[in-house]
């Protein structure tokens, strides 16, 4: 079943997500609307939250759909470690039509559950270690907003209340 996205401004994006527990048929289902929801709004990954769900799971597949290998389940993600910088274009799926660069990690080590609760490590380059970061940001109630500069950040906010305003949001 594909979500609608939740955007900016909707509160469930704005607080910590909850820890998940148990690890059973409904979590396995979650998990693959997560998937058919983040392909269908043509992301590389997606959090509980931006689907309104208040749960501390992030999907993320950065082939865009076309390796099955590539689909990483992350159930309560932590990052444990970081090296480097890469400043590059990012965007997001509850900021939609807004793209800034904005400076993450290089590389960047998770620790989570995959979807069955087995515990495991693995760290990424590029655009898998900006996926790491930027989903386990909406877990924790940040959004890539927080990553730029007030001005930038100050701009894109005062946008989108406008359009808020106009019920174009």
């Amino acid at each position: 079943m594909i979500h609608p996205i939740v955007k900016y401004g909707d509160e469930v994006l704005a607080k910590r997500a909850a820890q998940v527990m148990v690890f059973d048929g409904e979590l396995q289902k979650l998990i693959e609307d997560m998937f058919e929801s983040m392909y269908a709004a043509q992301g590389v990954g997606l959090a509980a939250p931006q689907i309104g769900i208040s749960r501390h799971i992030a999907v993320i597949d950065a082939s865009g759909g076309k390796d099955p290998k590539s689909r990483l389940v992350l159930v309560n993600p932590e990052i444990i470690a970081t090296e480097g910088k890469q400043t590059e274009e990012e965007g997001c799926l509850s900021v939609p039509g807004f793209r800034e660069k904005c400076r993450r990690p290089a590389k960047a080590t998770v620790r989570a559950l995959d979807r069955n609760g087995t515990e495991f490590t693995m760290t990424g380059e590029g655009l898998l270690a900006r996926a790491f970061c930027h989903e386990t940001d909406h877990l924790n109630g940040r959004l890539f907003l927080s990553h730029l500069s007030s001005l930038k950040r100050e701009l894109i906010t005062r946008k989108i209340r406008k359009m808020m305003k106009k019920d174009e949001w």
